[in-house]
């Protein structure tokens, strides 16, 4: 049965895939998506050239996969990204 996520997941998936710093696996851990499940739902939720723009973002990008990123950084997001 496929998952179902709210709008708001949703975006939030989304923006996190954008997010160079926040890798596979942290999507992987929090909403259930491995890399080639998120490419599916990435390629279904956005138009065809931004998900073309998204794919080669992230192609071989060493911050989105946590064996290939430095050891150094320690966090997903940027500091001052949560601003309430």
């Amino acid at each position: 049965m496929p998952v179902t996520f709210s709008d708001e997941q949703r975006s939030r998936i989304i923006e996190m895939a954008w997010e160079d710093r926040t890798p596979f696996e942290v999507i992987e851990n929090l909403y259930g998506l491995n890399e080639n499940a998120l490419i599916r739902f990435m390629r279904a939720e956005l138009k065809a050239s931004s998900f073309r723009l998204w794919r080669a973002r992230v192609s071989g990008r060493k911050t989105k996969h946590l064996k290939l990123r430095n050891p150094e950084i320690s966090r997903a997001y940027c500091p001052t990204q949560y601003k309430r």
